[in-house]
Parts: C-alpha cells; structure tokens; sequence
C-alpha cells in the first residue's frame, strides 16, 4: 500500500506530533494535582526525562503512547501496512531505549511508573486510584 501524502506533507504532520504536555500527560497531571501530588515536569538530569517526577516519593513517571511504546495486547499497537520492517525496526529500538530508560532510573534508586495512553482515555479515575495505591506505602518510607 503506497502513502496518499505526499513525502512534505507526510513529514508536516509527523513534526506535529508532540513528545511533550500530550493530552494523556495533562489528563494525568490534573488527576495527580487534584489528589494532592505535588511534582516535577521532564527534568534534564534524569536518564530519559521521565513526564513526571514525584520527588518525595522517588517516583518517575512515563506517560506512553500505546502506538509507539508498543503497549502489548493492545489495539492502537498496530503495525501500519506500508513498510513494516521500517517500522518494526523503528518500535523495537524505542522499546529498547524504553527499557535502557527505565533500568538506569532504578540503578540510581527510581521506583518507575508506566501509564499508558489507552488506560487513560478507557478510565483516568482508575489510572489515579492505582497510582495513589502505589505511592501509598511510598509515603511511609519517606
């Protein structure tokens, strides 16, 4: 199957989509405030910026898309029909660095978090009582 766009106007919609305050994080961020998480947004010194840092729970969040984090069993994780080896070789070296991410914040004492992009949209109040569940018992360790 052959791209309807034309390489430019490919190219302009690929440039809009964005890697930062995507509305699943916003989504996300609301929920945290309103349960009273104060928290940081995508610090430079941390191994792959993670969207949302809560710092009194050493606790580093990433807010992924399910298309292009790969989000097992999941139906926005498709492969697109046109040239999937580029495709398949483009998810496998974001899950690569995804999890190089992950293990280097835990090597410096991280707990990390994934929220994915489908929960959110399915039923954010979950997402929220999940993650206050978990940062629960963090709270006692600080």
């Amino acid at each position: 199957m052959t791209d309807s766009l034309t390489p430019e106007r490919r190219s302009w919609n690929m440039s809009r989509i964005k890697g930062k305050n995507t509305k699943p994080e916003l989504v996300l961020r609301s929920l945290l405030h309103q349960a009273g998480f104060r928290y940081r947004l995508h610090p430079e010194n941390m191994p792959g910026k993670p969207d949302i840092v809560l710092p009194r729970y050493n606790t580093a969040i990433f807010v992924n898309g399910c298309f292009w984090h790969r989000h097992e069993n999941c139906r926005f994780a498709y492969v697109p029909k046109s040239r999937p080896e580029f495709w398949m070789e483009k998810f496998q070296s974001t899950i690569l660095r995804d999890e190089n991410k992950k293990q280097l914040l835990i090597a410096d004492g991280w707990h990390v978090m994934i929220v994915w992009e489908c929960d959110l949209k399915k039923d954010p109040k979950a997402v929220a009582e999940k993650l206050a569940a978990y940062l629960g018992p963090l709270e006692r360790d600080v």
